[in-house]
């Protein structure tokens, strides 16, 4: 957080109300006492509020998360006290060295001066408190903004060329109960593909889905694809079964089997090996293909679709961000599974 203005500002304000607070002033010398009490104000709420602050940061680091802010308080308001009682003694003494008169050591006194002194530490800490709590707000509202508009544009870029999916799916169940039934082929394949559009149309709004789901759809989707390409595309599944309540975005893994069957050859001499494995840890499912870029056919990739799924991982809020690599002939994605 960026408060240097903030203090700038706040801390003369804050010890001029202090110093205020401490009035009245009146008869011979009443500037000289007002300008004394405002300097020694100043001493002490300067000291208290980059104590304050520093005592904030170093709990926001430790416990930065929402769901957290409940411990958080709680510790503050204890380690508050804590510090307005040792920040109460240490700024006392040299000004007892100063004026031991004006200023008691006495344990009496300096309990009062202490209850006193929490005022500006309660002061300081909400402030900080109330600017963060805002700041994650404007964040969340931003992030929820972009992460519709990044999902709207999932939905478009998948959809793109295509007829309304509406329109597609109805007339694909007419169509299926049109094909003789002896066509059990052509009627499971027409079957899988209304499945494809189901659950495009079942995802749209929805930030995550279970990895279950996902899988469920991306099979059905690999099925229309070895109705083409046979045995030219081998897939393998190594799925933990822990990892299936995991969450991911909704068409995710789908773009980026896509992607392998778009830009790849799968052919008898070089068949496209598919690997999509989720390991006992659950912290990311990997989709993995054999390299060998297509010599002709389709433009290259553009890189917008894994883009796109980088961005809406990242407005998730996910724990570790997308990663994706070439090695030893196979190219590598790995998307972190979420909490639902």
């Amino acid at each position: 957080m960026n408060d240097r203005r903030f203090r700038l500002w706040g801390i003369p304000a804050l010890a001029l109300v202090i110093a205020l607070f401490n009035g009245p002033y009146r008869g011979p010398g009443a500037g000289a006492r007002f300008a004394l009490s405002a300097g020694v104000a100043l001493y002490i709420t300067a000291a208290f509020w980059l104590g304050c602050r520093a005592l904030w940061a170093w709990l926001l680091r430790r416990l930065p998360r929402v769901e957290q802010t409940g411990r958080r308080l709680w510790a503050l308001a204890g380690l508050s006290v804590a510090f307005a009682g040792a920040a109460t003694v240490l700024l006392a003494l040299p000004l007892h060295w100063w004026r031991p008169q004006w200023f008691s050591l006495h344990p009496a006194d300096l309990l009062r001066q202490a209850r006193f002194n929490l005022i500006p530490t309660a002061v300081v800490q909400t402030l900080y408190e109330a600017v963060y709590f805002f700041q994650q707000w404007e964040q969340n509202v931003r992030r929820a903004d972009q992460l519709a508009r990044a999902s709207a544009q999932a939905r478009l870029d998948a959809l793109q060329g295509q007829l309304d999916p509406h329109f597609l799916f109805n007339n694909l169940n007419t169509l299926a109960a049109l094909i003789e039934p002896g066509n059990a082929p052509a009627q499971a394949f027409v079957e899988q593909l209304a499945d494809v559009y189901r659950y495009v149309l079942l995802a749209q709004g929805r930030p995550t889905v279970p990895l279950a789901e996902e899988l469920a759809f991306v099979e059905t989707y690999l099925a229309l694809h070895k109705a083409r390409f046979r045995d030219n595309l081998l897939v393998e599944w190594h799925i933990a079964p822990g990892a299936l309540a995991r969450h991911v975005a909704p068409l995710s893994v789908q773009l980026l089997v896509e992607n392998a069957l778009k830009h790849n050859v799968a052919s008898r001499e070089h068949p496209l090996r598919l690997r999509l494995g989720a390991p006992d840890t659950l912290d990311f499912l990997a989709v993995e293909n054999t390299l060998r870029p297509r010599p002709a056919g389709p433009a290259p990739g553009t890189g917008k679709g894994l883009a796109n799924v980088r961005q809406r991982y990242a407005l998730l809020g996910a724990a570790q961000p997308v990663a994706a690599g070439a090695a030893d002939g196979r190219f590598t994605v790995r998307l972190p599974l979420l909490d639902a």
